[in-house]
């Protein structure tokens, strides 16, 4: 189980940090959904947590500073995954998950049997037993993202960071891949990250949000603290109305702005 923490954390690609100064902490087996605009910096900060990006500033994992671990410790740490994954079609789902397992291996070692037997627990407690020996590229969006994030889940690491996971599914193939995680996180006390575009998602599924813009932290706290219809106006440019579910979640419902 792992608390992550940032202070003053600015990442980027070039001299003009695309992040700038961002302090959060995230406590053990949270779940912290960071939110923002198209540009914002969301992917940038993930990025720089996973070690991926130039960062400066301080990011520790239970107090360890991040960039004193070797890339193997990292990679025991935390699991990443991008937006875009990289899926060779003609990959198997066994195989492309047993990926997750490359931290723990030797040069030029095979995988063990334990490897094999988390392999196989992984796919079955994301319901992936019957297209295990199925090709990537023959596999439907839903069950892709099913397969990267049990990939991820194969790294057996007590941080998750999981950039857009439901990009590119309809809202109840969504909500499956969301649910799943949410309970694979409460089962597992693992720590999970993500970047959200649907910010009711995010305020059902997160413990808190980061509302970033322009790469600043602008905005952090509980779901409803920080999705208010002031802010989402200011930093959005969107027209909402925020309302509130049943138990208490808000809902982001776009106002039509020209009226027949």
């Amino acid at each position: 189980m792992t608390e992550l923490s940032l202070h003053g954390v600015s990442a980027g690609y070039d001299a003009e940090p695309v992040v700038r100064d961002v302090s959060v902490s995230v406590g053990t087996g949270r779940w912290l959904a960071i939110v923002g605009p198209n540009g914002a910096g969301k992917s940038t900060l993930l990025k720089a947590i996973a070690g991926l990006v130039p960062w400066q500033g301080s990011v520790t994992l239970d107090g360890t500073p991040a960039d004193s671990l070797s890339r193997k410790d990292r990679a025991r740490l935390i699991g990443y995954a991008p937006q875009n994954p990289v899926l060779p079609e003609r990959l198997t789902v066994t195989d492309y998950v047993l990926l997750g397992r490359t931290p723990y291996l030797g040069l030029l070692a095979r995988e063990s049997r334990s490897d094999l037997s988390i392999v196989d627990e992984t796919l079955d407690r994301l319901d992936l037993d019957a297209l295990a020996a199925r090709k990537l590229g023959t596999l439907s969006g839903g069950e892709l993202q099913r397969a990267v994030l049990a990939r991820v889940l194969a790294q057996r690491t007590t941080l998750l960071l999981l950039d857009e996971p439901t990009t590119g599914l309809d809202v109840g193939h969504a909500q499956t891949l969301l649910e799943r995680l949410d309970q694979l996180r409460r089962e597992d006390g693992t720590t999970v990250v993500t970047t959200l575009h649907d910010l009711t998602f995010a305020a059902q599924y997160a413990d808190e949000l980061v509302l970033l813009d322009r790469g600043r932290l602008v905005s952090s706290g509980k779901p409803a603290e920080v999705l208010t219809t002031e802010r989402l106006r200011e930093h959005y440019s969107a027209d909402v109305e925020v309302l509130t579910t049943a138990e208490g979640h808000p809902v982001v419902a776009p106002v039509r702005r020209i009226r027949p």
